[in-house]
């Protein structure tokens, strides 16, 4: 089973397909979590995305964009206060590492800045030959990984 609860290859229709990634095929624009303590969650994520090559793009008094440096978000935390929520079963997300030992980078970051352990760095088989990722759980109950997913 993947982190998401189901069968790898239902969790990420596509995503081993090599002509769907060859072609470039963006599927999301953007993505935002809620959460209850933007403070708290900015300095997660701050941290946890700067592993991965990710930076503050935006910062607003309820919100915070992260993406490529000098680009637009790809993902945003709001804040909702006491009406956040996490997604249930079934549901994660997967930021892309540029190589492996920026996923464990990530996992270390998770866990100093208030994340939980939910799958240390290593290789996943079972997702595909060359499947390595780290999987922990945000400040706010929120699934998240890092997958590195080349040779």
């Amino acid at each position: 089973m993947g982190s998401c609860g189901q069968a790898h290859a239902s969790c990420h229709v596509g995503h081993h397909d090599p002509e769907t990634r060859a072609a470039g095929v963006v599927v999301l624009h953007h993505i935002s979590f809620s959460v209850a303590d933007l403070q708290r969650s900015a300095w997660f994520y701050d941290a946890v995305l700067g592993t991965l090559g990710l930076a503050r793009v935006w910062t607003r008094d309820t919100a915070v964009g992260y993406g490529h440096p000098d680009a637009e978000d790809q993902f945003a935390i709001k804040l909702v206060a006491e009406l956040a929520q996490t997604p249930g079963p079934g549901f994660h997300l997967a930021f892309a590492a540029p190589d492996r030992n920026s996923v464990g980078a990530f996992h270390r970051a998770a866990l100093l800045h208030g994340g939980r352990d939910n799958g240390a760095p290593g290789l996943r088989p079972g997702y595909g030959p060359h499947y390595f990722a780290a999987f922990v759980i945000d400040p706010d109950g929120h699934r998240i990984e890092a997958v590195h997913d080349q040779e």
